[in-house]
């Protein structure tokens, strides 16, 4: 490809990592839940490993923060997210719920790609890679121009780490020569799954629009709110630290200060004890003027020191200076320093009374700032419960530094360096993104124990709305009869089968021997015993049926089909129930024994000396045969082919 124009080149290498990074998922689709754990706990130790050469770079490369705390990221991005997720199930089944009858799967989304933006270039590829590879994904990075080579470093530490723990190094790719238009032809490639967008407005928004389902992350305009209430020397010491956290470069940091009045001078006292300059109306004219470059954020502030902004504007600071502070009558266009600003600077908003800061804080979140982060600091239940409740923030830090919190670095939020801010700014979800976000999650679902009263119960009231109580398809009717010649006692009722299992048939004093081939359930089938002329068969008794299935009187056998001579049994009494060889009681119902009262057929049961029961005048053999076929126990034998089978309604006449 050296021969291509550059801009070929960079789509042909989007291809080719799009098409490596799809077999690197197929070459892990199969790993356990150990060897995925495996290759991420490789890859983070390996982060945190060089975390300060690749801090070190980062700073060299793109000119924004400072190498000290790019060491911190990079430890949060490695460490930090594996500690957040080394938990998390996900391969195979993940979560079953007995009670409700639920099963959940993970399985993965395939390949991720990455859009990485200059602020925070090697903690974020840390991130995304741990967060991809955690869900047996793979991702392309597609890193911003001017942090390419330690976007590109980074990758390299994670491949080998991979490489080592006996993973496809696939598995992490970065795009050495990104442009707009291979950004674009990434986002939309065939072989990418999801996006992981950070970055400007235009980035995210061109993410939603290529048609991939995409994670973006909005602009944070992030106001904090100081009251009355606030332990105000906390307050500043915590503002500032949040501030110097690389030079203000998350996106979560606090942007504008909103102080209740009866503490302003306190507050401004120890925000210039620890460090803070407050710039008066002219410096503030001149920071104003480079920051803002027509009513957006310029770029070339983002991440720098005080004292370099103070120098760059016109003035200037001592080099120990943390924040640089000004004052602001409003918020919009009219005051240049109310947006957004990556940065160690900060607008201040003096307002009497919790209300007043209330809408000022509305106000800075619904300038570019809306569903992402703001802070509060304060005592006073009613002014949390306030913050909590009515502003159009997904994260909401209390009494403690923003930047740290959001990203639940000092709280325990879910570790992230991705934040959605959900529907207000555009976002698919409000979450602090993380692994279970590239996960695609089954769910096994089986019936609820409740199902058919629930239904019952719904079809009637539906019936009592709509007047038709049967209707088709809902199979909750009662069956219509199938000729003029059936019981009216089996038309009256719904076909249902009252067989309990067969009873225990011992043998009969002068019964015929029984055939010493076979066993009443042998191993296999043996020869058979010569048949005799087979005489009708009798009725079967009538067992007990649930409480639900009225019992059927069975029809009469014409007298023609009679043997000659019938055998006679006796059922057991309910009282005293008989007992099968494994211990269980044979049913015996109240009309059983009421049937035997009145003189229906009866069976007898005696103790004999044969090897094997006997029924009537069949042989084991026969018996046997007939069980073959027998299904739940039908002493009759299948179904299908029987007399006695109704086939319209598959009611048995027996």
């Amino acid at each position: 490809m050296t021969n291509l124009d550059p801009d070929l080149r960079a789509l042909q290498e989007v291809r080719d990592c799009a098409e490596r990074a799809w077999r690197a998922c197929e070459a892990v689709h199969s790993f356990s839940q150990e060897q995925v754990d495996a290759l991420c706990k490789s890859m983070a130790e390996a982060g945190a490993r060089a975390a300060y050469d690749l801090a070190k770079l980062a700073v060299e490369e793109t000119g924004i923060g400072r190498v000290h705390y790019k060491v911190l990221k990079n430890l949060f991005g490695s460490e930090g997210t594996w500690a957040s997720i080394k938990d998390l199930r996900s391969v195979g089944i993940v979560a079953r719920d007995e009670r409700s009858g639920i099963v959940e799967v993970a399985t993965p989304v395939g390949v991720v790609a990455g859009i990485i933006p200059t602020t925070n270039p090697t903690s974020t590829a840390l991130f995304k890679s741990l967060i991809s590879v955690k869900g047996r994904n793979a991702i392309v990075i597609s890193p911003h121009p001017r942090a390419k080579r330690c976007i590109g470093e980074t990758a390299e530490v994670l491949r080998r780490a991979i490489e080592r723990a006996g993973g496809p190094p696939d598995l992490v790719q970065s795009l050495s020569n990104p442009t707009i238009e291979s950004t674009g032809a990434l986002m939309k490639h065939r072989r990418v799954s999801v996006i992981l967008a950070t970055g400007g407005t235009g980035l995210v928004k061109a993410a939603y629009s290529s048609g991939k389902p995409a994670y973006g992350v909005g602009p944070g305009n992030v106001p904090c709110y100081i009251d009355r209430s606030a332990d105000v020397a906390a307050a500043a010491r915590a503002v500032v630290q949040s501030q110097s956290f690389d030079n203000g470069t998350f996106c979560c940091s606090e942007q504008g200060l909103v102080i209740d009045k009866p503490i302003q001078d306190a507050l401004v006292a120890e925000l210039r004890r620890n460090g803070a300059h407050v710039c008066d109306e002219h410096q503030t004219r001149l920071l104003a003027a480079l920051c803002n470059k027509d009513g957006h954020m310029n770029p070339d502030v983002v991440g720098q020191d005080p004292y370099t902004l103070a120098e760059w504007a016109g003035f200037s600071v001592p080099r120990e200076t943390t924040i640089l502070l000004a004052y602001q009558g409003g918020v919009g266009k009219e005051w240049p320093l109310s947006i957004e600003i990556l940065a160690p600077v900060l607008s201040l908003h003096v307002v009497d009374g919790w209300r007043e800061g209330c809408r000022i804080s509305m106000d800075l979140l619904h300038f570019d700032g809306l569903g992402h982060t703001c802070a509060v600091w304060a005592r006073d239940e009613r002014v949390l419960e306030a913050w909590y409740l009515e502003k159009p923030a997904n994260r909401i830090i209390v009494n403690g530094p923003s930047s740290q919190g959001a990203v639940g670095y000092s709280t325990n939020l879910t570790p992230s360096v991705s934040l959605g801010c959900g529907p207000q700014a555009g976002n698919i979800t409000s979450d602090n993104i993380s692994a279970r976000h590239l996960l695609n999650i089954k769910r096994v679902a089986f019936p609820r124990l409740d199902w058919e009263e629930m239904q019952r119960r719904d079809h009637a009231r539906a019936a009592r709305m709509s007047g038709e109580s049967n209707p088709r398809g809902s199979l909750l009717g009662e069956l219509p009869p199938s000729n003029a010649s059936e019981s009216p006692a089996l038309a009256a009722s719904a076909p249902a089968s009252n067989w309990s299992g067969n009873p225990v048939f011992l043998p009969r004093e002068g019964a015929r021997p029984a055939d010493p081939a076979s066993t009443i359930f042998p191993a296999s089938g043996g020869p058979s015993a010569p048949r005799a002329a087979a005489p009708a068969l009798q009725p079967t008794p009538v067992y007990s049926a649930p409480a639900s299935v009225p019992s059927v009187q069975a029809p009469s056998i014409p007298s023609s089909r009679a043997p000659a001579r019938a055998p006679s049994f006796t059922t057991p009494k309910v009282q005293a129930a008989a007992k099968s060889p494994a211990g269980y009681a044979a049913p015996v119902s109240a009309a059983a024994a009421n049937a035997t009262q009145k003189g229906a057929p009866a069976f007898t049961a005696s103790r004999g000396s044969g090897a094997h029961a006997i029924g009537g005048t069949l042989t084991p053999t026969e018996i046997q045969r007939l069980m073959e076929h027998a299904g739940v126990g039908c002493p009759l034998g299948p179904c299908k082919g029987c007399s006695h089978h109704n086939v319209a309604t598959g009611a048995c006449n027996a």
